[in-house]
């Protein structure tokens, strides 16, 4: 089963501390037990465009999609058994403590 890691920001969290940051930790022990497919960090959400097609127009607008505190800071995608294991994978991403990680199982068309 694949997951979507949406790795957001968020203002109740722990403070971020750079030297308790173990994501080159954590991407070693997901690596090397096969179940991280890809990841990386985006950049700042007011660098984000956002896209939308309306009555054959197509609007651009600069800035993050959504008026909130909280953005998508990165994602990781995982190959595991079940939701519970991806849960319990997302537990150990350093931004489980200084963020929040939304787990979104990938929904196939076939």
């Amino acid at each position: 089963m694949r997951f979507l890691f949406l790795i957001c920001t968020d203002s109740t969290a722990e403070p971020y501390e750079a030297a308790e940051d173990n994501i080159e930790e954590w991407i070693t022990d997901v690596t090397g037990s096969g179940v991280h497919v890809i990841g990386d960090r985006l950049r700042p959400g007011e660098e984000a465009v956002t896209v939308k097609r309306r009555n054959g127009r197509v609007v651009a607008t600069d800035g993050p999609f959504a008026e909130t505190k909280e953005l998508i800071a990165g994602f990781d995608v995982i190959d595991c058994a079940s939701r519970e294991e991806a849960v319990e994978i997302a537990s150990q991403h350093p931004m489980a403590r200084f963020g929040q990680i939304d787990v979104r199982e990938f929904w196939p068309f076939d």
